[in-house]
């Protein structure tokens, strides 16, 4: 357009050649104009250019977003359906359901009560059961308590008595050797004294040096009050052959521990009810009857020393 309004102001000054410079000068003005004017057309039709093809891009776009959004409609509305049929299945479930519910009730509310009953009667069965289990536990303890008494009391009586052997031992070294032993057996003290030491073939009559050694032992029974003596006499197994009062070797044995308890007896302070004589003849050997040596052994007398055990055996009963 600029062109053609250039190329008519041309052809108008060679026509009229005689212009003033006046309308000249205009036109030229004019042709500025109209040139600055088409340049300004010609960026307004760039710039509207770039806009017409960024609205056919955000077409496109919205385009691709509508066909979207309806394939997304189409998804809902199958999903709805699927959804809707469901619904309707889970309505007609829950009919069902409903209509049968009232037997199911009654027969769910029935074997809750059962269920309530038996659960009732397990509790008083385990409180029982925890009742008597809370009484043997105190039971238990109590007797815990009673063992480590009594354990506590055997332990001194034992140590008592090992005190005690000690003590006979000392007192009676000297007698060592001449047929004179003292040991410690099942917590009771035996002093062994063989007939050689004591007594005559055939007598129950304490010489004078077997009469030193039991009065050696009264002396440490005097201090020990709480000792139950038992005097046991033995013989071999020859046959008594005297005469007078004396019939067999049990009697001898008899006659012979009845000795040694009186010779005890003879220290005041020793209390007789601790003493017991007993005859066993022949019928305890330590060793065999057929040399002399053994014959020598199981002809004796035995002092057997026993803590008593009344408050032992009490608290074992109590147990």
């Amino acid at each position: 357009m600029l062109r053609r309004i250039s190329v008519g102001l041309l052809v108008m000054m060679m026509a009229t050649s005689c212009v003033s410079k006046k309308v000249y000068t205009d036109l030229e003005n004019k042709y500025a104009d109209l040139k600055k004017e088409n340049r300004e057309m010609a960026d307004k039709n760039t710039s509207l250019e770039k806009e017409r093809n960024a609205l056919d891009l955000k077409s496109k776009d919205l385009h691709g977003q509508l066909d979207k959004m309806k394939a997304d409609r189409d998804k809902l509305a199958a999903d709805y359906a699927a959804a809707q049929s469901s619904l309707n299945t889970l309505k007609s479930s829950y009919a069902a359901l409903e209509k049968n519910s009232g037997d199911a009730l009654d027969t769910n509310m029935k074997k809750n009560r059962e269920l309530l009953a038996q659960l009732e009667a397990k509790e008083k069965a385990l409180a029982a059961e925890q009742e008597r289990l809370n009484k043997l536990s105190s039971e238990l303890q109590e007797r815990s308590q009673r063992v480590n008494e009594l354990e506590s009391m055997m332990a001194s009586q034992e140590a008592s008595m090992k005190k005690l052997k000690e003590t006979l031992s000392k007192a009676l070294n000297s007698f060592e050797g001449k047929g004179l032993t003292v040991e410690m057996k099942n917590g009771k003290v035996y002093v062994s004294m063989e007939n050689k030491l004591l007594f005559g073939s055939g007598s129950w009559v304490v010489g004078a040096e077997g009469k030193k050694a039991v009065v050696e032992v009264a002396k440490v029974l005097a201090v020990n009050p709480d000792i139950s003596v038992l005097i046991e006499g033995h013989t071999d197994n020859v046959p008594y052959a005297g005469t007078g009062q004396i019939t067999d070797n049990w009697d001898l044995s008899t006659k012979r521990a009845t000795a040694i308890v009186n010779i005890i007896r003879e220290n005041k302070t020793v209390n007789p009810q601790n003493l017991t004589a007993a005859g066993r003849g022949e019928f305890a050997p330590v060793a065999g009857n057929d040399t002399a040596e053994g014959k020598s052994k199981n002809r004796r007398i035995e002092i057997i020393l026993t803590p008593k055990l009344d408050e032992i055996s009490k608290m074992l009963n109590e147990i």
